[in-house]
């Protein structure tokens, strides 16, 4: 017992540094690896930890999660349970390039050779009001330094506000997801998939954004609303008859044209079906074809086909088999030549007004070309309607065709789509409903999943190609390294068989510049953490893992991702259990989010509230719901501030009770008080096992109140006196409860719950045994009688204007049979804390304390 230990006046500033200094130097949360071995994997609780990106800063939504994953963490391991939490950062992709763009004035440009020492133009801020055309160019090298650079600092930010926040964390346990380590897990995965025909490449319409370059996968989508307008166009029938006027958003693309189509069943276009029509401006011969996807209701009900305007121009023009015509470069300008469809001198001059145009300037030059030939029917009509945006973009996607590499998803197999919905079916998810927002993404997939991006920062894909005699790619021979030579970057690196200088010559080979999609890589994020391939050991003692925690935002992409990279892999789901998390909303309910600019960055509130309280807040959400964050006013988060300091403060006083040798609990009251614990025990237990924190804190924090607020008072003047026979049983009783309460708080409130539990006990307490019910044999319904009756004489002082340490002649105390037998078991308690002489008791119907009789008072 170390009770010289216990503060003149406990409190919870400093608790933070000085336990995580401690929990590190003891090596309190280390991955016990022999241990782990010795009790094999049902002794162990593997966490797939979500890996926060590595660019910019963390927010209250991070705290939010991450302490319900902590929560269930620490009650693991308090049962016994060999712990594996490691924690990861995703350091690359597109937000950490463009982090380092804004950060420090620069943007890659890979024909650009390396330069040493390369000082960038400023260092700091986030300089976003910076155009790209004032960023100084730099080598890919000199880029990816700066990526490294940043992310690095980033980190260590990160580690040391999560150490603040007391998550439980081996940080020895960690990985990058730009590691060697990563790049050869990755990269073998990938040539896993392609050996076994899951991964190919195509040339395809791809969704691309012209800011950042690179091609966006249908995970990465969002819908944003957007001011459009209807352009009333006319095209001309083939046999001079007349015209068919459709209605279009995009008149920039009419020398994109491929077909007119409408529904089979529209009467008033069914003749045209299978004759063709005349383009305006270009003069092209297009067909009037027919396709269930036409809308009849929308504007003409005939529109067209371009290459490609939306996501149904690439349906149609698949299912119609229709020629590809493409206008829009990568850059989002149209390109210099036109289509060869376009022959007529007119048309050609038409579209060489349009060359090199931006599609917003394009639009205005073409809709003032229809004008000026009387093919735009009135004035546009304009509207809102949903554009497709990258998540992390600036302007709307285009569609262009690129060759890109693919992962087979089960959007075109149904068997692998049916394999991962049962796989789904087979982990256990927390909140339940949340399974159907997997399902529904999963058979609402459209196409295979798109895993080559065109940017710099990332893990290359391990690939070069065979060029021919004209040194062409010839993309029927992939060249593809060992997997002892991996990690590789097919920019430097050479393939077995060839040598450096038949680098881009014909007869020789060319380098893949693309990289991996983030997801490709997150999405291995269990063989990541837990040496798969790598430590085959660690392996099976950790996989697969017990939890996946995350957030519901990224069902469709993190978690689905993982289950398909596991279901090609291994045929099994990686994980039992999936925790999903609600959203953290602001007090309007709306959704926090950097882009809307009211998310709250939790550094200060740490600081200002202290971390157990903040836990507090996050462990009172159950998993799925979404939570209102203040920070105004954090009701919450106050309240929780108010159980640590009582918590502590209760601790204090209760250690001042000295113990005598072979105490045992003998008193009714006391042994009820247990009785009573028990039951929360064997509650917050159940609740914890279903990953129910904020029930398991619910019950413990109500008894502990009843505990603080009715048991403390009642025996602190027996528990005092030392010839009290019932002294012992008192002293031992509030020992008991307070070593079982500290341990069922410690998970959520645990800086407070470790400070109080090292004044009495060596070791940690999230080390300690998960308090089990003790099994006494007392009547719960002695404590909440005695309470009630306690309750009636603090009011019946009130009313009558005394305070409570006013001395009581008499008082009566009436209620049924059973509960006046109760009352009498604890009358000597009862009598003590209301400085009562003599209670009458009488018969009735329910509790109430009456004809209460005070004691003169002096002077």
């Amino acid at each position: 017992m170390a009770d010289a230990q216990i503060p003149e006046k406990p409190a919870l500033e400093g608790l933070e540094a000085k336990w995580d200094a401690a929990w590190t130097e003891q090596g309190t949360y280390l991955f016990d690896r022999a241990r782990a071995a010795q009790a094999g994997r049902a002794g162990i609780f593997s966490v797939d930890t979500p890996p926060p990106t590595a660019s910019g800063s963390l927010h209250i939504g991070h705290v939010f999660s991450y302490t319900h994953t902590d929560v269930k963490v620490r009650f693991e391991r308090m049962r016994g349970k060999t712990v594996f939490y490691p924690m990861g950062w995703d350091d690359n992709g597109l937000p950490t390039e463009r982090r380092v763009q804004n950060y420090y004035g620069v943007r890659c440009d890979p024909s650009l050779p390396y330069v040493a020492d390369f000082t960038p133009p400023y260092e700091g801020g986030d300089n976003k009001s910076n155009r790209a055309a004032d960023q100084v160019p730099v080598s890919r090298r000199n880029f990816i330094e700066l990526c490294e650079k940043l992310t690095v600092e980033d980190e260590k930010h990160f580690e040391a506000l999560w150490r603040d926040l007391g998550l439980s964390v081996d940080w020895t346990q960690t990985y990058r997801t730009i590691s060697d380590d990563t790049m050869r897990t990755s990269q073998l995965a990938f040539l896993r998939n392609l050996e076994r025909g899951e991964a190919y490449q195509a040339m395809a319409p791809t969704l691309w954004d012209i800011d950042f370059r690179s091609a966006i996968a249908q995970a990465e989508l969002e819908d944003r609303d957007q001011p459009a307008a209807y352009h009333r166009v006319a095209f001309h029938k083939a046999d001079g008859s007349g015209d068919v006027h459709i209605e279009t958003t995009r008149p920039e693309l009419l020398p994109a044209c491929v077909a007119l189509v409408a529904h089979p069943d529209d009467e008033r276009y069914q003749p045209l079906f299978g004759s063709t029509v005349r383009t305006p401006l270009f003069d092209v011969e297009v067909p009037v074809l027919a396709h269930p996807l036409a809308q009849q209701d929308k504007g003409s009900g005939i529109a067209m086909i371009c290459t490609f305007g939306d996501v149904t121009d690439i349906i149609w023009w698949r299912e119609l088999d229709l020629p590809n015509r493409t206008v829009i470069g990568q850059d989002g300008r149209l390109i210099a030549d036109a289509p060869d469809v376009i022959v007529t001198d007119a048309a050609k001059a038409a579209y060489a007004e349009l060359a090199g145009k931006t599609v917003f300037s394009a639009k205005k030059r073409v809709v003032e070309l229809l004008q000026e030939s009387g093919e735009l029917e009135g004035e546009p009509k304009p509207f809102t309607h949903a554009v497709k945006f990258f998540e992390k973009g600036d302007r709307p996607l285009e569609i262009v065709s690129t060759r890109q590499w693919y992962l087979r998803n089960g959007a075109r197999d149904e068997v692998l789509r049916d394999r991962l919905i049962a796989l789904g079916r087979e982990v256990s998810w927390h909140p339940d409903f949340m399974r159907v927002r997997y399902e529904n993404w999963t058979n609402g997939l459209t196409g295979d999943w798109l895993v080559s991006r065109q940017r710099f920062f990332g893990v290359p894909i391990p690939v070069w190609y065979a060029l021919d005699e004209n040194g062409e790619r010839d993309y029927s021979r992939v060249l593809t390294p060992d997997a002892a030579a991996l990690p590789v970057d097919p920019s430097t690196d050479v393939p077995a068989g060839y040598t450096e200088d038949q680098r881009g010559v014909a007869g020789g080979f060319e380098g893949e510049n693309d990289i991996f999609d983030t997801w490709a890589t997150s999405s291995l994020t269990p063989q990541l953490a837990g040496g798969w391939k790598r430590d085959p050991e660690l392996w099976d003692l950790v996989a697969p893992f017990d939890v996946r925690p995350q957030g519901q935002d990224i069902i469709r992409t993190w978690l689905f991702s993982t289950m398909l990279r596991s279901a090609l892999e291994d045929g099994r789901a990686p994980w039992t259990d999936a925790a999903i998390s609600g959203f953290i909303v602001d007090p309007d309910r709306k959704k926090m989010s950097k882009s809307k600019g009211n998310v709250v960055t939790p550094a200060d509130i740490l600081a200002q509230h202290g971390s157990d309280a903040v836990r507090y807040w996050a462990t009172s959400s159950r998993l799925g719901t979404d939570a209102a964050f203040d920070p105004q006013n954090p009701t919450q988060i106050k309240i929780g501030r108010r159980l640590a300091i009582k918590v502590l403060n209760a601790a204090k006083f209760v250690l001042s009770f000295p113990v005598p040798e072979g105490a045992t609990v003998t008193h009714a009251l006391d042994a009820s008080m247990l009785t009573t614990l028990d039951g929360v025990v064997r509650d917050a237990t159940k609740a914890l096992e279903a990953y129910d924190h904020a029930r398991a804190l619910e019950v413990a924090e109500s008894f502990f109140w009843t505990f603080c607020d009715d048991y403390l008072e009642l025996v602190k003047e027996r528990a005092y006196n030392q010839t009290d026979v019932g002294q012992a049983s008192a002293a031992l009783a509030l020992r008991t409860a307070l070593s079982t309460l500290l341990r069922l708080f410690a998970p959520v409130i645990s800086f407070a719950a470790e400070e109080s539990w090292s004044w009495f006990n060596e070791g940690s307490v999230h080390t300690a045994a998960w308090p089990e019910p003790l099994g006494i044999d007392g009547d719960p319904s002695v404590l909440r009688v005695v309470g009630e009756a306690l309750i009636g004489i603090r009011r019946a002082k009130t009313e009558a204007k005394a305070s409570q340490k006013t001395q009581v002649e008499r008082v009566t105390i009436a209620g049924p049979e059973a509960s006046v037998a109760v009352l009498r078991l604890a009358e000597g308690d009862l009598k003590a804390v209301g400085r009562i002489a003599e209670i009458d008791y009488a018969a009735a119907d329910e509790l109430s304390v009456s004809g209460i009789v005070l004691a003169p008072q002096e002077g």
